[in-house]
């Protein structure tokens, strides 16, 4: 059976849809490669892309356009509400049919190779792919975002995996990875206050003594805050229980919660976990949804 791969590639341009349609080009109308989304955030500036296909094929169009990018988006002078630190700012790999996560991980390190070879990005493997533990997460790669790299990558200890000790002077660095599949998620709340979204992400994320599975961070955007947050194991943290908990949180502070959104896209079991909870069904399952079975 043939090989799938999913691979979610996050630009750091999410105003410019002109840009964008030159840098997603190479994902369109090419044998073995199926583009599923592309979502432009103009207050994050960055754009999620979603793609599926052969692991090859998928590994040539990331590096096509990864070039496209470099000569595109202009770090020195990027705003956003999301930590970045390059134009292709994060590449991770998922396995979906045919596929071990150890094959992920050898698609991260070609692709990452190229990146450095190709366009002089200098590139750090992260998760399943990682080189040593303090990369697994990719927080802490990133962390000093693309205005610290310069600095970081001095440090001996930052050396990149893949390419010179020094950032490319438009397109800065690249984080390439191979992971589970994960839910981006993002919860609305009827604040202005950052401070009070930080102690809601803080009291969520698991670095503050949260869900085991959540990454949580908070950012102001549309006049609003969200709680922005990864989702690393729906099957252990479900949507449901994230989202009640933050709209238990908000009420310490008098606060409600306006909404939701899912960044990308979402595994059909997680939402069907989701249903049932808010439904109150009993005996519930993906088996019960029709669109199951077209897919057969």
């Amino acid at each position: 059976m043939a090989k799938i791969v999913q691979c979610v590639p996050n630009y750091s341009e999410g105003k410019d849809l002109k840009k964008i349609e030159k840098i997603i080009a190479p994902y369109k109308n090419k044998e073995g490669v199926k583009l599923l989304s592309s979502e432009p955030d103009a207050d994050y500036n960055r754009t999620v892309v979603t793609i599926i296909g052969n692991p090859e094929k998928i590994a040539e169009a990331v590096i096509e356009s990864a070039g496209i990018a470099a000569e595109l988006i202009d770090m020195t002078v990027h705003i956003g509400e999301h930590s970045r630190m390059g134009a292709l700012d994060v590449v991770p790999f998922i396995p979906i049919k045919e596929m071990e996560m150890s094959e992920c991980v050898e698609l991260a390190k070609k692709v990452g190779e190229n990146l450095a070879i190709k366009h002089g990005i200098p590139v750090f493997l992260y998760e399943a792919a990682a080189s040593r533990p303090e990369r697994v997460n990719l927080a802490k790669i990133r962390k000093g975002q693309f205005e610290g790299m310069p600095k970081k990558l001095k440090d001996p200890e930052w050396n990149p995996d893949f390419g010179k000790a020094e950032i490319h002077p438009r397109a800065g660095v690249t984080a390439v990875g191979a992971r589970m599949p994960l839910i981006a998620y993002n919860i609305d709340l009827a604040t202005s206050n950052i401070e009070i979204g930080k102690k809601i992400a803080s009291a969520i994320r698991h670095s503050g003594g949260g869900f085991r599975y959540i990454k949580a961070g908070a950012v102001e955007t549309k006049g609003i805050i969200q709680v922005t947050m990864n989702i690393t194991n729906y099957k252990k943290t479900s949507i449901y229980r994230v989202f009640e908990t933050v709209k238990m949180e908000a009420k310490r502070y008098g606060i409600a919660v306006t909404g939701s959104e899912i960044i990308g896209l979402v595994p059909m079991e997680a939402l069907v976990e989701s249903t049932e909870y808010y439904l109150g069904l009993y005996g519930f399952s993906k088996e019960k949804v029709l669109e199951t079975h077209l897919m057969d």
